[in-house]
C-alpha cells in the first residue's frame, strides 16, 4: 500500500450540485426538479406573453370598434310636428346622406315612454322624443342608459277643452287624456293641475280623470264627446281646436321662461354611443342639418316635406290651416334647453310619476358642439 496521501477533493462551487459517477440518485432528483422548473418558468413566460398577446388584441379591436361606424343605426321617433326634424331627415335623405355606409332604419311611436322602453330592450339604437321620459330612463337605470345629445323643437303642446271649460276649477270631475303615462305631455298636465288645487292619480283616479291614449283616438273621442280635453303636442292640439271645435285653456309656453321649453329631444343609448362614436356624430350632422332646412325653408315647402313624411309614416296628411298653426307655435333648435332639466324632473316628482334624483350627467353635448362649432350649454348636467 502506498504512503501517498490521497488528494483532497476540489470544493464544490456554492449553489452547484456536482454529479459523479456511483453517486446516489439524490442529487439527480434535485436536478431533475430544477429542470422542470427551468422548463415551467419557459412555459409559463410564453403563455404570459400569449395572455398579453391576446389582450393587446382584443384592446386593439375594441379601439378599431369604436372608430368604426356601426352596421346600422336604429332611430325612433313619432309622427307629430314636433319631431318634423326627424321626420324631413328621414323623407328627404338628410340623415341618411351624413350615415354614409351606415344602413338607416327607423320605427314610428305614439309617445315617449314606448320609445324609451325599446331603446333599453335593445331594439333601437336612438330616439326623438320628450325630455321627461328620458329622465325617467336616466333615473332609474342611474345614469345607465342614455344620454341625451340634443335639442329638437321647443314649444307646441297645448292643453284643448270643450268650450264651456274657461278655468281650472272647470275641470273638477272632467275626463282629460295625455298621449302616455310618464310622458312629457302628460307629465306637465299632472303638474298643472296640482298647482291648481286639483288631484290626479296614475291610475285615473282623483279630481280630474287622466286617461292615456293614443293621440288620433283623442281626436275621434272629443269629437264624439267623450272627453273633456287633452294636453297634446302638435299638429294634435291644432286638430282638436280646428277640426273638432276645441279652444286652447292652457299653452305651455306661457308656464315657461321666455316660453321656451322643451318639446321634442334626441337621446341614444349609451352602449350604442361608447361602441360608434363616429355614428352618433354623424346622426348628429344630419339632425343639424335637418334643422337647418326647417329654420330656412319657406312655409309652403316645409309644409310639403311635413306631409310627405306623414304620409309616408301614417298613411295620411294634414290639411294646410293644421301645420300653418303647429310651425307657428313651434320652434326648431339643436339646444335641448337644459337649464330647464331640474324643473322638468320636479314636475315629474310633483305628478307622482318619477322620485327625486341627481341626474347630472344626463347630457352629453360634446359631439353636437364639434359639429355645430357652438357652445351649447349642459347647465351643470354634463359635459359640453
Amino acid at each position: 500500500m502506498s504512503n501517498t496521501p490521497e488528494p483532497t477533493p476540489p470544493a464544490s462551487n456554492p449553489g452547484t450540485t456536482r454529479i459523479v459517477a456511483g453517486e446516489t440518485n439524490k442529487p439527480k432528483r434535485r436536478r431533475t426538479l430544477e429542470i422542470g422548473i427551468a422548463v415551467g418558468l419557459v412555459l409559463l413566460i410564453g403563455a404570459g406573453a400569449a395572455v398579453a398577446s391576446v389582450v393587446a388584441k382584443n384592446n386593439e379591436t375594441q379601439a378599431a370598434a369604436a372608430t368604426t361606424p356601426a352596421a346600422e343605426l336604429r332611430l325612433g321617433y313619432f309622427g307629430n310636428v314636433t319631431h318634423a326634424p326627424a321626420l324631413v331627415g328621414v323623407s328627404k335623405g338628410i340623415i341618411a346622406g351624413k350615415l354614409g355606409s351606415t344602413k338607416l332604419t327607423t320605427q314610428i311611436f305614439n309617445a315617449g315612454p314606448a320609445a324609451v322602453e325599446a331603446l333599453n330592450a335593445g331594439a333601437i339604437d336612438a330616439a326623438y322624443l320628450g325630455p321627461n321620459p328620458a329622465i325617467n330612463s336616466f333615473v332609474q337605470s342611474k345614469g345607465a342608459s342614455i344620454s341625451i345629445i340634443a335639442g329638437a323643437a321647443s314649444g307646441g303642446a297645448q292643453l284643448v277643452v270643450k268650450p264651456g271649460i274657461n278655468s281650472a276649477a272647470d275641470l273638477k270631475g272632467k275626463t282629460l287624456a295625455s298621449p302616455q303615462l310618464g310622458g312629457t305631455q302628460d307629465v306637465a298636465l299632472r303638474a298643472w293641475l296640482g298647482k291648481q288645487g286639483l288631484k290626479s292619480n296614475p291610475n285615473g283616479g282623483g279630481d280630474v280623470a287622466i286617461n292615456p291614449t293614443d293621440n288620433a283616438q283623442t281626436l275621434k273621442l272629443f269629437q264624439d264627446g267623450k272627453l273633456d280635453g287633452a294636453w297634446l303636442p302638435e299638429p294634435w292640439a291644432s286638430r282638436l281646436v280646428l277640426q273638432a271645435g276645441g279652444k286652447v285653456l292652457v299653452d305651455e309656453k306661457d308656464l315657461w321662461d321666455k316660453g321656451q321649453f322643451p318639446t321634442t329631444i334626441l337621446i341614444v343609448s349609451k352602449k350604442f354611443a361608447a361602441d360608434h362614436p363616429q355614428t352618433v356624430t354623424a346622426l348628429l350632422q344630419g339632425h343639424e342639418a335637418s334643422v337647418n332646412w326647417l329654420n330656412t325653408a319657406s312655409a309652403a315647402d316645409k309644409a310639403t316635406a311635413i306631409n310627405a313624411a306623414l304620409k309616408a309614416t301614417a298613411g295620411s296628411t294634414l290639411p294646410a290651416d293644421v301645420i300653418d298653426r303647429s310651425l307657428k307655435n313651434i320652434t326648431f333648435t339643436v339646444d335641448p334647453l337644459a337649464g330647464t332639466y331640474k324643473k322638468l324632473l320636479q314636475d315629474g316628482v310633483d305628478a307622482g310619476i318619477t322620485k327625486p334624483a341627481d341626474i347630472n350627467g344626463i347630457f352629453d353635448l360634446r359631439a353636437l358642439n364639434s359639429v355645430s362649432g357652438q357652445k351649447t350649454s349642459a347647465a351643470g348636467l354634463g359635459q359640453d
